[in-house]
């Protein structure tokens, strides 16, 4: 059996405890050491499934469930359980004869007093003769926001069919740690496909709605020897240089970015009767065409549902709302309804359904009761309340220079009086109307409408509606109307200029395009706009506030960022972001080279609108990291991890200086140099 312990990993800071001691000396800052175990370290021909460690002083496990990999990957899962300063794991699978088994306990292991963390604790042994030896090392991001991937499963299949990664459990697996970084220990020599799935249900191979990410060739580990200086201090505090042999293990700078196919299951998720005006039905992926509902029940059964309502879809139209607009449906407490639809069968094809549904509206017993009560306590004589069509601005009071007005009507409309209405603008505390002006319903939403104007900077506005301008489908009328509001100036804006500077290195076909995103602190797009000819993308008409970018390579200049394709080899649109936030002030204009490549993977997305932030390790550490968000981080990004040290194999040398082409995603930046000894 051997021990590895994983080195230091980037970004941590050391600092001086924050917390109080009690007088009689230091803290203690040292993590458990490992003493022994059995079988011992580095052992052969092995036949028992229980290995016993024991450290020097007493330890607590944290998360050890999902935290400890075993390779090979494990159907059962094993009896973890520690005792004071040992810690007892046993296989619940049969032992597999001349396999080389690896624990890794990443970072489970503590000390029980201060919670000090063994980091990257490892062991493995051998049931044959030899102990394989070779390694993978790499990182994975997620390929849409290059956010670290944590706790993802990578693994490899030595073989290379079609069918073992739907099919057959990763030979060898290891887990990604909060860094996204990863490494597969103990491998044959020979050929493998690389993949890092998120293994929700832990079968140890892929399902297509799980998250993947592959390389697009093929991987050979290699090792290689090369000597590394140490330092060796003496107890009297003389140090000097020693010359030692240690291991380079290669590949070592695999990068992986995961997508998802997007594919989901069809079938229907959920339906109800929302209010006694409208029914929804919602479906676990997306579609061409509506589903077929007929009515089966009351007065209008046999009629199709579509006919008789207002239908509101989301794109997709995996989310659909019916809004009854025939009265008799509306007053229909139980409705009772045919839907035919497309439905996911066990063999993942698509196949015609039918299912009958009742939508039930809720409390419709409980009210009819308490209406009852009323009626014998309150005058019959006086008529209902007359009720109003809810018709609101979405536009704030400050209307934006660039951008239309907009309405929405809490149900959809039937009739809008262009008489009935006007848009006003004030000159000289005069009204005066604006002339050739019109309401126009919102193509993504039914109950939107837009009034889009060209406005005259600092101009106030208002905006008026009759009670008989505007009607919903139930016959109800606004009541009068009226918004007043004044547009921005062009001063209160800025405007966010890139130069994208190496273009040309990118050797994009001609059929691809750049489209670059400027997003919110919250990592959200806010403009999109396609980089022009001249290499530049402008975003103007921007508030003042702080903001970042991404740019992705649309391959088929649909505008759109495109996911990957796993049975067609189809990696994920390549996304970069901008290393820097963006502070824009009024009438400020910002012009920035980019260069999209020039920054490593790691580094680009800015630590503020990361959500996978890395958690201190080290309880003595700073816990809230301060950047510098305007400027670069010239410390190394990609770290090694790996340090078996004096266990067996001796120290490794990695060298993460990571080839444009190592795994076929050309142009990402690379992973920065960082060493490992």
């Amino acid at each position: 059996m051997r021990v590895t312990l994983i080195g230091a990993l980037a970004l941590m800071v050391a600092a001086c405890a924050s917390i109080g001691r009690p007088e009689g000396g230091p803290r203690d800052e040292t993590p458990p050491e490992f003493v022994r175990s059995n079988p011992s370290p580095g052992s052969v021909n092995i036949n028992r499934s229980k290995v016993d460690i024991f450290f020097d002083e007493n330890i607590k496990l944290e998360d050890i469930a999902n935290k400890l990999v075993i390779s090979p990957a494990q159907k059962q899962n094993p009896a973890v359980s520690s005792n004071g300063r040992r810690v007892s794991v046993e296989l619940r699978d049969s032992l597999k004869d001349s396999t080389t088994y690896t624990f890794d306990f990443s970072d489970a292991i503590r000390d029980l007093n201060e919670g000090n963390i063994l980091d990257g604790f490892a062991l493995d042994f051998s049931t044959g003769p030899t102990i394989d030896t070779l390694r993978i090392s790499g990182m994975v991001f997620e390929a849409r926001n290059l956010e670290p991937a944590q706790n993802m499963v990578v693994g490899v299949y030595s073989n290379l069919t079609d069918t073992s990664l739907t099919h057959m459990p990763l030979e060898r697996v290891a887990k990604t740690n909060q860094y996204g970084q990863f490494t597969i220990r103990n491998l044959k020599p020979g050929t493998y496909h690389i993949f890092a799935i998120d293994d929700r249900n832990r079968d140890w191979h892929w399902d297509r709605s799980e998250n993947i990410a592959f390389s697009d060739i093929t991987v050979t580990p290699t090792v290689e020897p090369v000597e590394v200086t140490d330092t060796l201090v003496a107890s009297d505090g003389t140090d000097s240089i020693v010359a030692r042999t240690a291991y380079h293990y290669m590949p070592d700078d695999i990068l992986l970015t995961w997508f998802n196919e997007n594919y989901r299951p069809q079938y229907l998720r959920d339906y109800e009767r929302t209010d006694n005006r409208r029914a929804t039905f919602k479906f676990g992926a997306t579609s061409d065409s509506l589903p077929d509902i007929t009515v089966i029940n009351g007065p209008r059964a046999g009629r199709k549902l579509a006919d008789l309502s207002v239908i509101e879809a989301r794109e997709g139209l995996d989310s659909l709302v019916y809004w009854l607009r025939d009265t008799i449906l509306v007053n229909q407490d139980s409705l009772l309804v045919e839907a035919r639809y497309l439905r996911t069968d066990s063999l993942e094809q698509l196949s015609m359904t039918t299912d009958t549904l009742k939508l039930f509206l809720k409390g419709a017993n409980r009210n009819k009761k308490n209406d009852g009560k009323k009626k014998k306590n309150e005058n019959d004589t006086l008529p209902p309340p007359v009720k109003l069509l809810e018709f609101k601005a979405v536009s704030p009071g400050q209307q934006e220079l660039n951008l239309p007005l907009t309405f929405e009507a809490a149900e959809p409309l039937e009739f809008i009086d262009s008489a009935g209405w006007r848009l006003e603008m004030s000159v000289d505390t005069l009204w005066h109307p604006v002339k050739n002006v019109h309401l126009v319903q919102d193509s993504a939403m039914v109950r939107r409408y837009n009034v889009d104007v060209k406005w005259e900077p600092g101009a106030r506005y208002r905006f008026t509606a009759d009670s008989l301008a505007i009607r919903n489908i139930y016959g109800e009328w606004i009541k009068d109307f009226k918004h007043e509001f004044t547009v921005k100036m062009p001063e209160d804006y800025g405007n966010i200029i890139f130069g994208i500077t190496d273009i040309n290195a990118l050797g994009l076909p001609d059929s691809a395009a750049i489209v670059v995103e400027l997003l919110s602190k919250n990592d959200q797009p806010i403009q999109t706009k396609p980089v022009n000819e001249a290499g530049e993308v402008v975003f103007d008409f921007v508030s003042p506030d702080t903001y970042y970018a991404r740019a992705f390579i649309d391959r088929n200049h649909n505008g759109i960022w495109d996911t990957g394709n796993v049975a067609d080899s189809i990696q994920p649109e390549d996304v970069y972001y901008y290393p820097k936030k963006i502070t824009l002030r009024k009438n400020w204009d910002i012009d920035q080279e980019w260069e999209l490549t020039g920054t490593p993977v790691d580094l680009q997305k800015p630590n503020e609108i990361k959500k996978n932030k890395p958690k201190n390790r080290d309880r003595n550490a700073i816990d809230d990291q301060e950047y510098d968000e305007d400027e670069y981080d010239d410390e190394n990004g990609f770290n090694t991890f790996d340090n078996q040290g004096a266990w067996g194999n001796g120290s490794q040398y990695n060298n993460a200086g990571r080839s444009n082409s190592s795994n076929g995603n050309r142009g990402r930046g690379g992973v920065r140099n960082a060493r490992n000894y």
